[in-house]
């Protein structure tokens, strides 16, 4: 059984801690030996709710690493704190799975990605969008072929999300706090390199964040695939999916999937007049069980450490997304209509 680590004990930590109790293969797999926050009555609350008994407490994550000698490090940080936390982990001998986003800047990014590689250890992120039913089927109709070649994918996301605290004051918060959960799908889903995006980022009348609640950006990936998104925290009615809705083209037809469980799917079926006759599709049911959500990619991480393969959120991959997020602000910062390249 593999022994881990927490760092970060806020209110994020729950659903950790639930996925590692109530998933079986989880449960089998790893015991949690300790718990790290900057406040140790905070890891002291949790372990009590979670009944936690006996479990170390510290406020200090280098010493607990020397004394434990955990073979996982579970990072829930805050981004600024992210790099010296997983910094500390693949020091001591650990693989490290950290919360989104995987840095707070991309120099650091790249800088874990080079840390990772020399220890030999396993650095990957949460992106749950990848674990979920929809997504996986989605994927699987696009490797079918059915759709012919992948040319554009559109997305659209708009919820009025009236959070408070933190969020109400950040700069760019929705290409920061909350884009690139889309941005990774896309990725997912296109399964091809972002090379550049031109990017217009706005903080609509009547918002109640400080900058940046709204954003548009058009990205364009290897292979002349595009994908074009348009986003917004403080649209009011008619809430997209937090998966938000998607439209998937390709040389021979057209999906339409509302980030849930719904799916219209058509090809063309002829090709004599004005409109060519359409032919509706079945998108695929999941070929296999799926651990959903924060708990997949738990599962996953905890897998790829245990068999020693690669997990399919790896901070090696995962570097890409965060990087469509800064050349997307890069891009919104010029004050001017320009395509700033991916590097």
């Amino acid at each position: 059984m593999l022994t881990a680590v927490m760092a970060g004990c806020g209110a994020m930590s729950d659903g950790w801690l639930v996925a590692l109790r109530e998933i079986p293969f989880l449960k089998d797999n790893v015991r949690l030996v300790g718990m790290v926050d900057l406040d140790p009555q905070v890891a002291v609350r949790r372990a009590e709710k979670h009944g936690l008994d006996g479990i170390s407490i510290s406020d200090d994550l280098p010493d607990m690493l020397t004394q434990l000698k955990p073979d996982l490090l579970f990072d829930l940080v805050v981004p600024p704190a992210r790099f010296a936390v997983v910094e500390a982990g693949l020091a001591a001998g650990c693989n490290v799975l950290s919360e989104k986003p995987m840095a707070n800047t991309l120099p650091e990014a790249k800088a874990l990605v080079e840390l990772a590689e020399k220890s030999g250890k396993v650095h990957a992120v949460i992106q749950n969008r990848r674990f979920l039913a929809g997504i996986r089927r989605v994927k699987a109709l696009i490797e079918t072929g059915t759709l012919g070649e992948l040319t554009a994918v559109h997305v659209d996301f708009f919820i009025g999300a009236h959070f408070g605290g933190f969020r109400d004051a950040m700069d760019h918060v929705l290409l920061l706090d909350m884009a690139i959960h889309t941005f990774d799908a896309a990725r997912y889903l296109i399964a091809r390199k972002p090379v550049s995006v031109y990017c217009r980022e706005t903080n609509p009348k009547g918002s109640w964040y400080a900058h940046g609640a709204a954003a548009d950006a058009l990205f364009d990936f290897e292979d002349g695939v595009a994908m074009t998104y348009r986003g917004s925290w403080c649209a009011e009615g008619a809430n997209t999916a937090w998966e938000a809705t998607w439209r998937i083209i390709g040389t021979k037809g057209t999906l339409l999937w509302d980030g849930n469980e719904g799916f219209e799917a058509h090809v063309v079926a002829g090709d004599e007049g004005f409109f060519r006759p359409l032919e509706a599709i079945e998108v695929p049911p999941l070929g296999e069980p799926l651990i959903e959500g924060h708990g997949g990619v738990i599962a996953d991480f905890v897998r790829s450490v245990l068999n020693g393969a690669t997990p399919l959120t790896v901070g090696s991959d995962n570097i890409q997304s965060l990087a469509m997020v800064a050349a997307a602000i890069e891009s919104a910062n010029a004050g001017e209509k320009r395509r700033v390249d991916l590097t």
